[in-house]
């Protein structure tokens, strides 16, 4: 933080709660107009610290200065006064409100709505950001909805914008225009205190980085000038081993899917229309997209959650689509869906008995309509082994578990099953760089296996890390697979954005 003056300094900020110290003797300063990254695996800390910056928790020892005054905000609103605004992960807007009435909800003393949406007009178009304040925000793209959330915090001109997780749901492109707007606004003399997993991104973007690891800072660094290989290992606090990508040629097509056309379950969620492709033995499809673009309604259709159009999903030439998910399963066709805890796992149960939930069949567990709790609990356990996962044991229920831990639990779970097709939806979401970087070495080595794996994820990092190829979703739309070797950022944004051209009517496999 050379050469700027002082904005916030955090001196011996701590925090416990029952059981856990979240924060432990945090230190660290903030400059005028600087980008500073907030790095930290799941449960190091980084949200209570950024909670008690903007008011909503408060410390339990040390102090903030905010421009050399004491500086306490007692809630958001002492916080927003002072000049401190945050862009939270999860928007919080109204669907059936405007972009007007959704900013004036979030701000101390607005004005009229004509004087408010000049403002927004104004302020958007100055930053790069544009809104018609009279949309309704339920017609907004995620991209979008971020602007509204951006716009309505710079309308209060804050010396001090926390983003989390700012570009979980942009597309590159997008993640471009909002870098811009960050770089005007540091150059203006805003700080911004950025939380982001995206290595490349903190690399790309931030002055300082701050590393936490379990409640304490472990360290200050330069992004730029290390490797995010580098950054991770600070975090994790230990070498990270190399993913390895297969050199060997797939084989022939396992799973073939055609003209697949489905209506979502959830009247809020998005149809599949017309997509094809095929995964052959050994190789891995990447599919990417913003959330909401039909990822969950392509895992039931293939996991066998809902049934697929007489042959849209075929197995080895046979037409699977009228079947079940136990009759997937039992063909060795497995699925790990995104929802953890509710979808994947029941969160009542034990390990022992979500292990048998999917497990029953191909690991031999339930005969004669009795489950053979002996062998499913030596399932549970190996699960427990080999993907490293934080527990007391396997008659813990589902939910005592992390959300990290759960989630090895559940991609573990599916691997041990050997099976011949894999569909996992956001497979390291939630978990630390050591876990995730297991999780892809696990998915590599059963494609090296010969196992057609489907991964469907939002990090891009990760699908251009582990996949053979890559294809996007768009409002229910898959783009035609492409090799991933030698595609570029802007080919990707614009396939996910659905600028697939004739592409997506002849998606080959």
């Amino acid at each position: 933080m050379t050469g700027r003056e002082t904005l916030l300094s955090i001196e011996g900020l701590t925090k416990a709660y029952p059981g856990v110290i979240a924060n432990s003797d945090v230190s660290f300063r903030i400059g005028l107009g600087e980008v500073h990254a907030l790095l930290g695996e799941n449960g190091a800390g980084k949200s209570t610290l950024v909670k008690m910056i903007y008011g909503l928790v408060r410390p339990d020892a040390g102090r903030m200065l905010l421009r050399g005054a004491e500086y306490a905000p007692a809630d958001p609103h002492a916080a927003r006064k002072a000049g401190v605004a945050m862009v939270f992960q999860h928007f919080s807007l109204f669907e059936a409100l405007n972009v007007a009435e959704n900013v004036s909800l979030g701000m101390e003393n607005p004005p009229s709505q004509g004087q408010l949406a000049r403002r927004i007009r104004e302020v958007s178009q100055a930053y790069g950001l544009p809104l018609d304040p009279a949309r309704l925000v339920g017609d907004l793209s995620a991209g979008e909805r971020q602007r509204v959330e951006i716009v309505r915090c710079l309308l209060q001109d804050p010396k001090l914008l926390i983003m989390d997780e700012p570009t979980s749901v942009l597309t590159p492109q997008e993640v471009e225009i909002l870098f811009r707007t960050l770089r005007q606004l540091s150059a203006e003399g805003t700080a911004i205190l950025y939380i982001s997993h995206k290595l490349e991104e903190i690399r790309a973007l931030c002055d300082t980085a701050t590393v936490l690891r379990l409640g304490k800072v472990v360290g200050t660094c330069t992004p730029r000038a290390k490797s995010a290989r580098e950054l991770a290992e600070m975090m994790v606090g230990k070498l990270l081993n190399e993913t390895r990508r297969s050199g060997s040629a797939p084989g022939a097509a396992v799973i073939e899917v055609q003209g697949l056309s489905v209506r979502s379950p959830n009247p809020f969620g998005t149809a599949l229309k017309d997509v094809s492709f095929s995964v052959r033995r050994g190789e891995v499809l990447g599919i990417g997209g913003v959330a909401g673009n039909g990822q969950d309604e392509l895992l039931a259709a293939l996991s066998g959650e809902v049934s697929a159009p007489k042959g849209a999903v075929m197995l080895n030439g046979t037409d699977i689509g009228a079947l079940g998910p136990n009759g997937r399963r039992s063909l060795a066709v497995l699925s790990a869906p995104e929802e953890r805890l509710g979808h994947a796992a029941a969160p009542d149960m034990s390990l022992t008995e979500n292990a048998v939930l999917t497990g029953a069949a191909r690991e031999g567990l339930v005969r004669g309509g009795f489950v053979n709790w002996g062998k499913a609990r030596a399932f549970a356990e190996r699960i427990i082994r080999e993907f490293d996962v934080r527990t007391p044991g396997p008659g813990n229920a589902a939910r005592a578990l992390s959300g990290g831990n759960l989630q090895k639990f559940v991609i573990g779970r599916e691997i041990l099953q050997r099976p011949d097709v894999l569909v996992v939806n956001q497979p390291t979401w939630g978990v630390d760089a050591s876990a995730a970087a297991a999780i892809r070495q696990a998915l590599l080595d059963l494609a090296e296996g010969g196992t057609a794996v489907i991964v469907i994820s939002q990090d891009l990092d990760e699908l251009m890390e582990i996949a053979d190829r890559f294809a996007a979703l768009n409002e229910g739309r898959l783009s035609a697979p492409r090799p991933t070797e030698g595609l570029s950022i802007e080919e990707i944004g614009m396939m996910m954005g659905g600028a697939h051209g004739m592409e997506v009517a002849h998606a080959q496999g």
